[in-house]
């Protein structure tokens, strides 16, 4: 190869190397081999299902109270009409569609579950954490309501009680849901990762 040519062919490798080392350094740096990641993941999770938990325990908590205390089918307003208290049943999904299939909605809740409980044990970023801590809990009150409910296991009706000027009558864990749905897609958007980058631990030092 004559000179002339030698020198940007070196300029073009060097240049290449650089770049799969900055990957290979970004890569590291969320991978779930990277101890710091891990230890991170460690402390984060416990937040993540504490949230999960308490939207469990609000959800359920408010139904208990909206079937202890309001007429099926009977409005009470909250903000005028805009907001009411209505008790009803859903056998359905959102406004209603589905209620022919209840046992489908049911197994599609069980895999949600599942696919959540995988994906929350792989966060490290507090902003993910806070997105999926909210489906997680909103898909495992969903879940429970669709087992354990009447009228049979896996035939549950979902206990809705706030009506939204009628157009849509839901509970806690649809809004849980929306909210974590929302976080999801706008932390996607602006490109935060799910594992936020943690630096690698320094190899050994030869002796």
């Amino acid at each position: 190869m004559p000179a002339d040519d030698a020198a940007p062919a070196a300029e073009a490798a060097s240049a290449e190397r650089a770049a799969a080392a900055i990957v290979a350094d970004e890569e590291a740096a969320v991978s779930l081999e990277n101890p710091n990641v891990r230890a991170r993941i460690r402390r984060v999770l416990p937040w993540t299902l504490v949230l999960a938990a308490g939207i469990v325990l609000l959800d359920q908590g408010t139904k208990f109270w909206a079937e202890a205390e309001l007429e099926l089918g009977v409005g009470v307003p909250v903000i005028g009409e805009l907001i009411q208290w209505r008790l009803i049943y859903n056998p359905g999904a959102a406004f209603g569609i589905g209620g022919d299939y209840t046992w489908i909605l049911s197994l599609v809740a069980a895999l949600a579950v599942v696919g959540l409980a995988i994906f929350v044990t792989r966060l490290s970023s507090i902003r993910w954490a806070i997105a999926a801590g909210a489906l997680f809990g909103g898909a495992i009150s969903h879940l429970g309501d669709r087992l354990f409910r009447e009228p049979g296991f896996a035939r549950g009706e979902i206990v809705d009680f706030i009506d939204y000027a009628g157009y849509f009558i839901g509970n806690v864990t649809d809004i849980a849901l929306v909210l974590g749905a929302i976080g999801v897609v706008v932390l996607s958007l602006v490109g935060v990762s799910p594992r936020r980058p943690e630096p690698r631990e320094p190899a050994p030092s030869p002796e």
